[in-house]
């Protein structure tokens, strides 16, 4: 198996705020990948793999724009930081949904998750060692604690929506 499950350096892993939380989201995405490269064409393990990876990242993206980058981008110093992860995530949108109207079956379901995967690690590990340590300089420790309440209780919300379209 390919190292994708491993877990880059951060300093936020096991913070008890908004980074730590979405670090270990971003962990169990990981794991999830690693889950749907061992599996084979459209068999029930792999659709039920990716249903799972296409709902958690969706609500983590939803609640993750509500509850850090909202913010973000109200703090002119640090709008492009928001700026440009809002932007990935409607780029990894855009990737899941095309992947989702391709047949497990075929060759081109491998190759177009692998794409997904790769922007998504880039994203993932660009968020972890980049944007979530420029962004956290200008918060306060209240504003983490409130921030991590509002991701995890949007999260909920969140990945029950994309559940219920699918």
């Amino acid at each position: 198996m390919a190292n994708i499950g491993s877990k880059p350096k951060t300093k936020f892993r096991g913070d008890p705020a908004i980074f730590g939380t979405l670090v270990e989201d971003h962990d169990h995405h990981r794991q999830l990948i690693a889950q749907i490269e061992e599996t084979q064409g459209a068999s029930e393990a792999r659709k039920a793999l990716f249903a799972e990876l296409t709902a958690e990242i969706k609500g983590h993206a939803a609640a993750e724009e509500q509850a850090l980058w909202s913010t973000v981008l109200r703090k002119p110093e640090i709008t492009e930081d928001g700026r440009h992860a809002v932007a990935e995530h409607k780029e990894m949108d855009d990737l899941l949904e095309e992947l989702a109207e391709t047949d497990m079956a075929s060759g081109g379901w491998l190759q177009r998750f692998r794409k997904v995967k790769e922007e998504y690690l880039h994203h993932i590990k660009e968020e972890e060692q980049e944007l979530f340590v420029s962004v956290e300089k200008r918060l306060t420790q209240d504003d983490k604690s409130y921030m991590d309440s509002v991701f995890k209780r949007r999260k909920v919300a969140e990945k029950a929506k994309v559940k219920k379209a699918s």
